[in-house]
């Protein structure tokens, strides 16, 4: 038996499948195995060559394709926090054919001063009478209150005055003087509230008031006689065109002394309440005058 030799040789492909070899059809030949087993092997190791890199191939592609959704991903982000395709603010439509409307500064005017309207006959124009100023029966301060007594409206300033005041009334054209008496444990005080056309006349009746000048008590009511000889406690004070006066004492006739605090708080407390019921007139008008415009 010859193993590959004489006659027609075969050729071998070792690159070619089994199936595919050309094969001498002589019947003394018979296949060189170790050549086939060569061939067999060198395919393999080719087929194991080529898978191993297509791997690598895929590994390196599927990488690419992680990267690039990667820097898509922070692409879309930048875009959406960053947007660079928007037109500059002032060529953004409607921006500059329609203006925000403008206005011409304005300010308000002052608020009116309600002494303006007590200060002159001619503003203030208000009712006027004890009762307006004073009204109610009785008046509370704090935790004190005090009872109400008579009123009186006199257009003779001079004869509800005493000592040197019923001049300086009469001097300073002293139009009206309205009283009013409050009373409150033995203790009562007359509020004199004289009305001139002026500021000026009534600041000037204060200015020439001295120790003498005192208003005339009014009892009356259930009031006995209080101040009619006796020593009391007197308050001169001015606002506006008004000058307003207390005289306060003891209603059994005693001597007020400096030790007799119930009198000084009880003329105190009534020359406050008459100059606040004074400022409330005069705001009262100014209210008025401002709403009407």
């Amino acid at each position: 038996m010859n193993y590959g030799q004489g006659g027609p040789q075969s050729q071998w492909d070792p690159w070619k499948p089994q199936s595919q070899q050309s094969w001498s059809s002589g019947s003394d030949q018979t296949p060189d195995w170790a050549a086939l087993a060569e061939a067999s092997e060198s395919r393999h190791r080719r087929r194991k060559l080529l898978y191993i890199g297509g791997g690598a191939l895929a590994t390196v592609a599927v990488g690419t394709a992680v990267a690039m959704a990667v820097v898509s991903a922070d692409g879309d982000n930048k875009a959406s926090n960053q947007p660079t395709n928007l037109p500059a603010s002032a060529s953004i439509p409607g921006d500059s054919s329609n203006p925000a409307p403008s206005f011409a500064p304005t300010s308000a005017p002052p608020p009116l001063d309600p002494k303006d309207f007590i200060s002159s006959a001619k503003k203030d124009t208000a009712p006027l009478g004890a009762e307006t100023l004073f009204p109610g029966t009785r008046l509370t301060v704090g935790t004190t209150v005090y009872q109400k007594g008579p009123t009186a409206d006199t257009k003779k300033c001079a004869t509800a005055a005493q000592g040197t005041l019923a001049k300086a009334l009469d001097a300073n054209g002293c139009t009206r003087l309205l009283r009013v008496t409050y009373t409150k444990d033995g203790v009562a005080v007359t509020v004199g509230v004289a009305v001139f056309d002026t500021e000026a006349q009534a600041g000037k009746a204060k200015s020439q008031a001295d120790k003498g000048s005192i208003v005339k008590s009014l009892p009356g009511k259930g009031v006995k006689s209080f101040c009619d000889g006796a020593v009391c406690r007197s308050t001169t004070n001015a606002y506006g065109r008004y000058a307003y006066f207390t005289i306060a004492g003891f209603t059994n006739g005693k001597d007020v002394t400096t030790k007799d605090t119930k009198v000084f708080s009880t003329g105190d407390d009534l020359a406050s309440f008459t100059f606040r019921q004074i400022h409330r007139r005069g705001e009262a008008q100014a209210s008025a005058a401002a709403t009407n415009g």
